[in-house]
């Protein structure tokens, strides 16, 4: 098998488990991700195809299903998916024109003949009364759930019973309940068919298969099953009844019967202690129960035991990314990390890159809040006040950012090393910090006072006002910001020319002055100087108004 070959197998297989889960999505994922690297495989769009039905995407299912067909016109299953895609789209007669010609290629297929019948019988239950949009609205299809051995048992719930008559009542919440496995058994049952019921959740054929037997299906094994047969022809007594013990973990697993589970898996190793198989599938039950030690310490046997017997590298990874899953739920994200890369180094796959990336971002978070300490980030800050004082500045930032690091909520730290920047000339820099200052701790009035006198280094005089008038409205006795409101209105009116310049230099005041109404309103007020009181009583307006006044661009006499 290629390279390629053997990572389409590996998709298949892992959409396969993803729609026995009920996991949908993912499934389309890894069924997509197939067909990008092999278009020719029918039983890829066959399995999508299954996938997006119950979704309940049937224009998506039935444009795979023609693509089955249009792949492999000798396959019967092709038309058994696209009939009942047809069928979902209450397109009767074509759906029944598709179960007719899968039957001339298999004509004992059950599964065509039931789909055929339902076809007939919606053709001329629409004939004289109209079709159904639903069959939850079927009276009849209805009353055949109490009497199914499929579903009789679901019938004696009485919230699924509930669900059933929600979904009768608005058939638009199906959709939305489509999570419950037991509604698509319900579904084929009315519909007369066993098309993606829970017996049929993905087709699990070899992409390999060129022929399709037309015998009976209950006489002639599928492709899949004389694979198995021949495989067991190599195996001793031991093996096959370790296989069977696993089969059977593996459905008491799915039925959350873990002890059931343990019990299955513990026989095939004692039957077949070679194959780390049995030993991973007891680590998942393991897992599953939040028995994270019982799971590492099994893992670690899974591997012991597939090195000494040479099992496939997939499945050392597999146990690999198992314990580093355990080693997470516990909390102990370096060894998780270490066992997430091992995984990495047996078998790469997406979903591990993405743990150990997930595990990475713990790790730094951890580290950053274990790395602060409030009595060492006072410390910090001590030494870098009396490095400012001698005028150490680039020391006393050192000092401010190491406070910081120990103590990233302590506002004031900020606005001591706002002031260092501000000495060096790092305007930017010190804006930043009086920003993280500010939002931290919103009524501290030296925040504010402190991004005003960097404003206004940077003749940014109305925007260093409305931080000094942020100020003055906490503090309306604080006199540097007073003292550095009066400066930069002193500045702003010292030479008109410039004041324009910056004014026209400002993105808000460009659009207010593009505004027609403003301008309108700016024309009123130079002829009728009393009109300013009456549009002042408008907050938008007036707003811009003070806008314009901070920037210098008009006064008022």
């Amino acid at each position: 098998m290629t390279d390629n070959a053997a990572k389409v197998q590996q998709l298949k297989e892992q959409g396969n488990v993803c729609m026995e889960a009920g996991k949908l999505d993912e499934a389309v994922q890894h069924y997509t991700k197939a067909i990008d690297l092999d278009a020719t495989n029918h039983v890829l769009f066959s399995n999508r195809s299954a996938a997006y039905a119950k979704q309940g995407k049937y224009d998506a299912a039935l444009e795979d299903a023609e693509t089955t067909v249009r792949l492999k016109p000798d396959w019967p299953k092709g038309y058994s998916r696209k009939g009942t895609a047809l069928l979902y789209l209450q397109r009767n007669q074509q759906a029944s024109d598709a179960f007719q010609s899968g039957l001339t290629l298999d004509p004992n297929n059950q599964q065509l003949k039931e789909g055929l019948t339902e076809s007939k019988r919606r053709i001329q239950s629409s004939a004289s009364r109209g079709p159904s949009m639903s069959p939850f609205q079927d009276a009849a299809s209805f009353e055949k759930l109490k009497t199914n051995p499929r579903t009789k048992d679901f019938m004696k719930d009485p919230d699924f019973c509930k669900t059933l008559e929600d979904i009768r009542k608005n058939p638009e919440l199906l959709r939305e309940k489509m999570h419950d496995k037991r509604l698509l058994t319900c579904i084929s049952v009315m519909m007369g068919l066993d098309v993606i019921g829970a017996d049929d959740e993905a087709e699990m054929e070899d992409a390999s298969e060129t022929t399709t037997s037309t015998a009976s299906s209950k006489n002639t094994p599928s492709p899949r099953a004389q694979k198995e047969e021949k495989m067991d022809v190599d195996k001793t007594p031991e093996q096959i009844s370790a296989m069977k013990e696993k089969e059977a973990g593996n459905a008491a697993y799915k039925k959350k019967d873990f002890e059931t589970a343990l019990t299955h898996y513990s026989k095939a190793i004692e039957l077949d202690p070679t194959d780390m198989t049995f030993l991973n599938n007891k680590a998942a039950v393991f897992f599953e129960q939040q028995k994270y030690q019982e799971c590492i310490s099994t893992c670690e046997k899974a591997v012991e035991v597939g090195r000494e017997n040479r099992a496939d590298f997939k499945l050392i990874s597999k146990a690999f990314t198992r314990t580093g899953n355990a080693y997470k739920a516990l909390k102990d994200y370096g060894k998780a990390k270490m066992f997430y890369e091992k995984s990495l180094s047996e078998h790469r796959t997406p979903e591990t890159k993405e743990l150990l990336s997930k595990v990475e971002k713990l790790i730094k978070e951890q580290e950053r809040l274990a790395y602060i300490d409030p009595a060492k980030a006072e410390e910090e800050k001590t030494k870098g006040n009396e490095l400012f004082r001698k005028g150490d500045y680039p020391g006393a930032v050192r000092h401010y950012s190491e406070a910081i690091k120990r103590n990233p909520d302590d506002a004031k730290i900020y606005s001591n090393r706002a002031a260092c920047y501000t000495k060096l000339a790092e305007f930017n820099l010190g804006l930043k910090d009086c920003d993280e200052c500010i939002r931290l701790l919103p009524d501290f009035v030296k925040g504010h006072v402190r991004k005003g006198k960097i404003l206004q280094g940077l003749k940014q005089y109305s925007k260093a006002q409305d931080a000094y008038q942020k100020a003055i409205d906490i503090d309306p006795n604080c006199q540097d910001a007073l003292d550095g409101f009066r400066e930069c209105m002193m500045s702003m009116n010292s030479d008109p020319e410039e004041v324009r310049k910056r004014a026209m230099a400002d993105p808000e005041v460009q659009q207010i002055l593009k505004d027609p109404a403003m301008r309108m309103i700016l024309e009123q007020m130079q002829t009728d100087p009393k009109a300013l009181q009456d549009h002042l009583k408008n907050p938008d307006i007036a707003s811009k108004i003070q806008k314009l006044l901070q920037s210098g661009l008009i006064s008022i006499r």
